[in-house]
């Protein structure tokens, strides 16, 4: 009875608290000022929106404009952990103490700049993060979708190509366009993203062909989260000390049939030979955090509890490709009508610099989505992610299995406005197969997650 008045008590603050944003919403398409060209919304528009069209935009360039938004995202968590390791809660393998209550809020801020007609600039801040507490910029990039040059051949060229330069996002695989980057959850029908995170910000560029549904992309960068300079240096497992670019490619089909059906289908690979420098961070790039605060987060008795920061990506899992790496994914996208279905299948294959063989990783996610209500405001949803991966430097702890993460996620929401959306769910995960000294070995956590979010 006293969760029961916990989450009711919740869901009467957030209903509460989103009532002066329903008076004044607006329910037409009109833009509360100018927008950029060829732009992903970050209001309820902007979801299932993968690569920015080439349908020729009904905006007029009339000069630069500037535009701002933000994605604001406020949480509360009743999750409960365990593992099964006999000295749990006595030793070493004692897990983070949890209670109900809300986390932090989180917090983005967007600055999107017309420069010129088909040119745009965005840059993209966290201004509160589980991660980085203090404000930091995520990145920027400018995207030309039209060229200043005179010419038939410039101008046919881009209507079908468009070229982003940067230090950005990796457009690899399709499963980052549907996962939340701190306030920013407003496209994310659950509350987390993949048990392993495909998500880097890095120096580079990408040029796209789009045609009749078909895409593709090409996409070269300096394969680090961050620019460097510094030396590398060798280690007794490896003498290479080169810093090769990451190179990645993607392609596909996007289509309509009729007003009812979409169907998308796109495979992407991701290549870097070697990195001594920073290390590659494909699988551990986000400078946010997950949406499970500490949860299955390690404790020691006698020891102070793991800051935030320390403890940012509760639930998830990086396999550690930090000197090489080899990734494929395959998504598809299926929605008649309110029903969606998203499907993810990984291969990843790598090593960090101390280890001498490569490892590998497989992780397959299913989803489906049913929306519905006026402008299919209302949802439900229900996701089934799995890892199965072998752990970095394993050899010092003569294990060689595999280990597997099972997670199940049951969600609901309702979009009050396009900008302002409730959200819950209730997820379970398991951890298999782990070594038996480690603490997550036969761990498993569970429970209820809320989330009131704005995005405009």
């Amino acid at each position: 009875m006293k969760k029961i008045l916990s989450y009711a008590t919740l869901l009467i603050i957030i209903v509460c608290g989103a009532m002066p944003l329903v008076s004044s919403a607006q329910s037409s398409d009109k833009e509360y000022y100018g927008r950029p060209s060829y732009w992903r919304p970050y209001d309820q528009r902007g979801i299932n929106v993968f690569e920015t069209t080439k349908t020729p935009d009904t905006l007029q360039y009339d000069g630069a404009r500037v535009r701002f938004g933000a994605g604001f995202t406020q949480q509360w968590q009743s999750l409960k952990h365990e593992n099964t390791t006999a000295l749990n809660n006595k030793t070493t393998n004692r897990l983070y103490p949890l209670q109900s209550g809300f986390m932090t809020a989180q917090a983005n801020l967007f600055m999107d700049i017309q420069l010129a007609d088909g040119i745009r600039l965005n840059v993209t801040s966290y201004m509160s993060a589980r991660h980085h507490n203090e404000t930091w910029v995520k990145g920027g990039y400018i995207q030309f979708d039209k060229l200043p040059f005179k010419g038939e051949f410039w101008t046919k060229l881009m209507e079908i190509a468009t070229i982003k330069v940067g230090h950005m996002e990796v457009n690899f695989g399709d499963a980052h366009f549907r996962r939340s980057d701190g306030g920013q959850t407003l496209y994310n029908p659950f509350m987390d993203n993949l048990i392993v995170d495909d998500f880097a910000t890095e120096i580079g560029g990408e040029v796209y062909l789009q045609k009749n549904g078909l895409f593709g992309m090409l996409g070269v960068t300096n394969g680090m989260i961050k620019g460097s300079i510094d030396s590398t240096y060798k280690t007794a497992a490896d003498a290479n000390t080169s810093r090769s670019p990451s190179i990645y490619l993607k392609g596909g089909i996007d289509k309509s049939i009729g007003d009812a059906i979409r169907v998308r289908v796109s495979g992407s690979f991701y290549h870097n030979s070697s990195n001594a420098g920073s290390g590659l961070t494909l699988y551990g790039g986000d400078r946010t955090g997950s949406n499970y605060q500490n949860v299955m987060e390690s404790a020691p008795a006698g020891a102070a509890l793991p800051a935030t920061t320390a403890a940012a990506f509760s639930g998830r899992l990086n396999p550690g490709f930090s000197k090489k790496i080899n990734a494929f994914m395959f998504n598809g996208f299926l929605k008649v009508k309110g029903l969606e279905l998203f499907g993810t299948l990984e291969t990843a294959k790598g090593r960090t610099k101390n280890e001498t063989a490569d490892r590998k990783m497989t992780q397959l996610s299913a989803e489906a989505v049913y929306r519905f209500g006026p402008a299919e405001n209302l949802f439900i949803g229900a996701r089934y992610n799995t890892v199965a991966a072998r752990l970095a430097n394993t050899t010092a702890i003569t294990y060689t299995g595999d280990i597997k993460v099972n997670r199940t996620a049951l969600a609901a929401g309702w979009f009050v406005t396009r900008n302002v959306e409730m959200k819950a769910e209730y997820v379970i995960q398991k951890y298999k197969d782990y070594p038996t000294a480690n603490y997550l070995s036969g761990g498993k956590f569970n429970g209820i997650v809320v989330e009131a979010v704005v995005g405009f």
